[in-house]
């Protein structure tokens, strides 16, 4: 479900597919972000082309799902984010994340890369 919201916002950018995904007004734990819906309206119906999105894991336990993505061209950055979601009757109803610029692998002190797309 969060692999499907996520390509339906970053990819997609398609409004209506988003929607079937959220309940009420979500929950935001993103310090620059207001609670509730509009700002995602907002950015989804933005006729600019918005970050490049690549999925990489995604893990659940219980109701909360963690994505692990590689966000390009956000604010001419490329960044590594995990995101957080809690779902509740089957929609997404509150979201943490934590982003941070990429490192190249050859500036990496151990040569690991900081993001794996999904197979």
């Amino acid at each position: 479900m969060v692999r499907n919201y996520l390509h339906a916002v970053f990819v997609e950018k398609s409004l209506a597919k988003a929607e079937t995904f959220w309940a009420g007004q979500m929950i935001q734990h993103n310090p620059q972000m207001p609670n509730g819906l509009d700002v995602l309206r907002q950015f989804i119906s933005n006729p600019m082309p918005g970050p490049g999105f690549e999925q990489g894991m995604v893990v659940a336990q219980g109701n909360l799902v963690m994505s692990h993505g590689r966000y390009s061209g956000w604010a001419g950055k490329t960044l590594i984010a995990v995101d957080i979601f809690r779902i509740e009757g089957g929609k997404i109803v509150e979201h943490w994340d934590v982003m941070q610029e990429e490192v190249p692998v050859d500036k990496t002190a151990n040569g690991n890369p900081m993001f794996t797309p999904a197979a």
